[in-house]
């Protein structure tokens, strides 16, 4: 929201009632929770019984125990933070939840007649909590006055913020009903933006600069626990395989797009040729290739012949730049699902079994370790995709750790200079075709990578798993979570690999509500879910709060005290 949302006349005269207006929202969304919602037990997991909340009414409840948190602080005005702004989100996004709830009641039972008083008095809640931020004065966060806590009390918080996180993506897989779904993620939304948007988010960003390793630590253990949390669930367990494979394959997209700047929309063909060179040198009956290497040098192998098709194809194409690149790279892709149809033995070598694919690919044995058996652990039994789940971590960190390595480096600066003026980068002597070519190899081996892994945890390939919507999907992910950061790349890919699962109810309209997501994103939040700082400042120049943050992370990695912030914010970006 913008902060120039009502005259400042208006904040004078009425922003003593706005504490009040926010408390008063955030205690009847607490009321509604105890209330009725439906007449109809059948619906949304009974929402008809009072004085016993459960599911939803406990989604309400959580908003006013969050509005009512940021009421007091807006009574108290700490100089850190901005309840004002966290207001406005909650009381939009509860608005949107309770909307989304009543309509959904409506829907099913036949009529509004049959949406109980719980719902229209979380209705007012949301209005009341809106109204409080908006007429509550906008305060500018002062850095210089975030609490200094021990080292030990911030790993602490840390540590609780990744079990609180293990414990709602759990809970967010085990929601089968769409409907119950979409709501949770809306409150999700509305909840986490409301502390977090009141400036909370930055200092937690603050406490995880100063303590990188342990950050580190605990979201690793968070990922490697996961799977103990499903109780041997092959349907959770099988989503998640799918969101590292995608999470990895848009991680080395993000080096070309991210990083370099180069719009590739054919990149789907590389994690499909890392499939195939799997396959085909697979103990499949219908591989076509009658050596078996061990699946170490398959990895190799498969990513090694990504990274050759993208030189070969990097080396014309990449004299040529923006729409006319884009057209290149989305007929190289076209160019290898139609290879993949006519390598059947009929138009040209036998190695693919053209549109029937290669089917039947055994499960991967490693070690000894026979990825396809269920392996019980503290009692607790694994399944087969738990078991590509733990592999497919180890190739997610390592494809990370490349990722991170080369943004931090001087090939990395160089992405970033002829991402942003490519002329200007070659007048400073920046090699700008060989920098080019090398993300593009790069992106193409990491790929390929994932690609290798996919094929055996797929069980076959097949030439439509390999489509544009496939690569325009994975750009997506790249420029809806966050252009050139990491976990900006993770949101996005596990939003757009989770919504699909879970709302199949409206798959026939997922690509309607996925054009919707991103035009929605492209006007209210350009920079992405999760984007760097600097990257903000090129859409939000004139933000003089942000650039501030900027200068607070910049001097904190300088091993500064905030007390040392200079008074004058840094100038924008552009």
């Amino acid at each position: 929201m913008s902060r120039r949302t009502l005259p400042d006349s208006v904040r004078t005269t009425h922003g003593s009632k706005a504490p009040w207006l926010a408390l008063a929202g955030g205690i009847l969304f607490l009321v509604s929770g105890m209330l009725s919602w439906s007449y109809d037990d059948r619906i949304l997991g009974d929402l008809s019984i009072r004085f016993y909340p459960a599911g939803i009414q406990l989604y309400a409840m959580l908003f006013g125990v969050i509005g009512v948190i940021l009421a007091v602080l807006l009574l108290r005005r700490p100089p850190w933070l901005s309840p004002a702004r966290g207001l406005r989100i909650l009381g939009t996004t509860g608005i949107v939840f309770v909307v989304w709830v009543i309509a959904s009641i409506a829907y099913q039972s036949g009529g509004l007649i049959n949406a109980n008083e719980g719902g229209w008095v979380a209705l007012v809640g949301a209005v009341l909590l809106t109204a409080g931020g908006h007429l509550s004065p906008e305060v500018d966060i002062d850095v210089r006055r975030w609490p200094r806590l021990s080292s030990t009390l911030e790993i602490v918080i840390i540590v609780v913020l990744m079990a609180i996180l293990l414990f709602t993506v759990a809970y967010t897989l085990d929601i089968e009903d769409g409907v119950i779904f979409a709501a949770f993620l809306i409150a999700l939304i509305g909840l986490a933006g409301g502390l977090l948007g009141t400036g909370f988010g930055d200092y937690l960003g603050f406490i995880g600069a100063n303590n990188r390793r342990p950050l580190l630590l605990a979201a690793f253990l968070v990922a490697f626990l996961f799977p103990f949390t499903q109780d041997g669930s092959d349907a959770n367990m099988s989503i998640a395989t799918q969101v590292l494979i995608f999470a990895a394959t848009a991680l080395g997209l993000n080096i070309v797009v991210g990083l370099a700047g180069l719009l590739d929309l054919g990149y789907i063909a590389f994690l499909g040729t890392g499939a195939y060179v799997a396959a085909m040198l697979s103990s499949s009956g219908f591989a076509t290739v009658g050596w078996k290497p061990p699946f170490v040098v398959v990895m190799l192998i498969g990513a090694a012949t990504a990274a050759t098709f993208g030189l070969i194809i990097g080396s014309p194409t990449l004299r040529v730049s923006g729409d006319y690149l884009a057209i290149v790279t989305l007929g190289f892709g076209e160019i290898f699902r139609l290879a993949m149809f006519n390598l059947d033995g009929n138009n040209g070598p036998d190695l693919t079994n053209g549109p029937n694919g290669i089917p039947a690919i055994p499960d991967l044995e490693l070690l000894g370790f026979d990825f396809g058996e269920v392996h019980t652990v503290a009692g607790i039994p694994l399944g087969r995709f738990s078991n590509y789940y733990f592999i497919l971590l180890l190739l997610l960190m390592f494809v990370m750790l490349v990722f991170t390595r080369l943004n931090n480096s001087r090939i990395g600066r160089g992405w970033v200079a002829i991402r942003e003026d490519e002329r200007a980068a070659e007048a400073m002597g920046v090699n700008v075709f060989g920098l080019k070519l090398l993300a593009f190899s790069v992106g193409a081996f990491l790929a390929g990578l994932a690609g290798t892994i996919k094929a055996h945890q797929d069980t076959s390939v097949s030439p439509d798993q390999y489509v544009f919507l496939e690569s325009a999907f994975l750009l997506a992910a790249v420029v809806l979570g966050g252009m050139g950061t990491v976990v900006g790349v993770l949101v996005g890919a596990t939003i757009l690999k989770l919504l699909p699962e879970k709302l199949r109810e409206v798959n026939d309209y997922r690509l309607l509500v996925f054009g919707l997501l991103l035009v929605v994103m492209m006007r209210f939040r350009p920079e992405g879910l999760v984007p760097s700082k600097r990257r903000q400042l090129e859409f939000h120049g004139e933000d003089e709060e942000l650039s501030e943050l900027l200068q607070a992370e910049h001097l904190q990695t300088e091993h500064l005290k905030p007390e040392q912030l200079e008074p004058e914010p840094l100038q924008g970006a552009k």
